[in-house]
């Protein structure tokens, strides 16, 4: 297995420690009132966070052998960094979610729990863009071990007081020149910027593909979308730096998603590239009309799913991963499915999830949602290798964050990404 980098919470060592020492490590299933207790980590906060609530809580009280007991484990980094020390010291829970593209590198490392042979596991009609093996490349393996549930696509989001629905952006030129016609600076140095994004690998790597590049070549040697993921980099410094109508919002990971939302709510930023996630929340908490569409296409269309999927850890008691797969099963079944997709802007997992939704008439009074479903429909495949989440996470994402905001030759900065992938693969 390649290398992950050399931050300890990255190693594949002690994960692959953790699983062999899981082998011959035996724990006892915690068990309340005759119930086995699992215990669900999770990292949604807000919104996200009551809804989950919500729906553990229906669980709990429509059964009695099982009892989900929820903790909230920080962002997504934080939670994989505490699960990462738990497996190493034989306390994993049995149940958590971890974004996708670090779903390779768990399995690889041998720590997720196989789930083909659990009841019903090839039976819950997942809709094939937002699992396992629609998420992945061809080279992912037939096992499967991750579910989705919170998937999202990124959306452009539009300030529908400013920008009616029709003109939404569809290639870069018209976002370009749409930013420049919403950008306005008042006398006093406020500004209302045209456009905002935060500098993030997830919308840069949709915006490579869109330009014609992969972030791989045939030999999975990381090209990081060669001259289009070049050509992407430096459009986002042209927006920024030349024309002056893009915002770069201040701080890294999610401080810089909640800082281009505030914006957006507040009237400081007309247009948005963001996720799905935050769709409902925008539209109950601005004070215009929230206009969603696809992300705008350059030669082509295209976009990641992003979110988490959910795993069963391999080393927890084989009596918590049989409860925790009956929360799981019933969690992503079409009623809990639905309504979470319905009270969040996360997508559908699931066909009977979407039908029920659709026969509800939801996405006719909710064409946001329509826009989603839209973005879909350009989803490209991540590849399946250990090493992509650490490619994302120290090497590409922080060179991004420094040519955009310190106008860094653009070539140079993903010359160096590469090399840098290279050498530590």
């Amino acid at each position: 297995m390649s290398s992950l980098g050399r931050r300890a919470w990255l190693s594949a060592a002690p994960l692959a420690a953790a699983a062999l020492a899981s082998a011959g490590c035996r724990r006892d299933a915690e068990r309340e009132g005759g119930r086995v207790v699992v215990s669900l980590w999770f990292s949604y906060g807000g919104k996200n966070r009551e809804v989950l609530l919500e729906l553990v809580r229906r669980f709990n009280e429509g059964q009695a052998r099982v009892l989900v007991r929820p903790t909230y484990q920080g962002d997504y980094f934080e939670a994989l960094a505490k699960v990462r020390t738990a497996l190493a010291a034989g306390v994993a829970p049995a149940l958590t979610h971890v974004v996708g593209e670090v779903v390779p590198y768990l399995a690889e490392a041998g720590v997720l729990e196989p789930l083909s042979g659990y009841e019903g596991a090839r039976d819950l009609g997942l809709l094939p863009p937002l699992d396992q093996a629609g998420s992945f490349d061809a080279a992912g393996p037939r096992e499967l071990f991750a579910l989705p549930f919170n998937r999202s696509v990124p959306l452009a989001y539009l300030n529908g007081s400013l920008v009616p629905a029709a003109q939404a952006p569809r290639t870069w030129a018209d976002l370009r020149a749409l930013a420049r016609d919403l950008t306005r600076r008042g006398g006093g140095g406020e500004a209302r910027f045209g456009f905002e994004v935060p500098i993030s690998w997830w919308f840069w790597a949709a915006m490579a593909v869109q330009a014609g590049g992969e972030l791989l070549g045939p030999a999975g040697e990381p090209t990081l979308g060669g001259e289009a993921g070049v050509e992407a980099l430096a459009f986002w410094q042209t927006l920024a730096h030349r024309d002056r109508t893009m915002r770069p919002p201040a701080g890294r990971d999610y401080n810089a998603w909640q800082v281009t939302n505030q914006d957006f709510l507040a009237g400081r930023a007309a247009t948005i590239w963001t996720s799905a996630a935050f769709l409902r929340y925008l539209e109950e908490n601005a004070s215009f009309p929230v206009v969603a569409a696809p992300l705008p296409a350059h030669a082509r269309p295209a976009a990641f799913v992003g979110g988490t999927f959910f795993v069963l850890l391999r080393q927890a008691p084989p009596a918590q991963k049989e409860a925790a797969w009956a929360f799981l099963r019933w969690v992503c079944g079409p009623g809990p499915a639905a309504e979470w997709a319905e009270r969040t802007g996360y997508l559908p997992v699931s066909r009977g999830a979407y039908e029920q939704m659709l026969a509800r008439g939801f996405y006719e009074k909710h064409p946001n949602d329509r826009a989603a479903l839209a973005q879909l429909e350009a989803a490209h495949p991540w590849p399946w290798r250990p090493e992509l989440f650490r490619v994302e996470r120290e090497i590409v994402e922080p060179r991004l964050e420094r040519a955009v905001l310190l106008d860094e030759d653009p070539r140079a900065a993903l010359d160096a990404a590469r090399r840098a992938a290279r050498e530590d693969g």
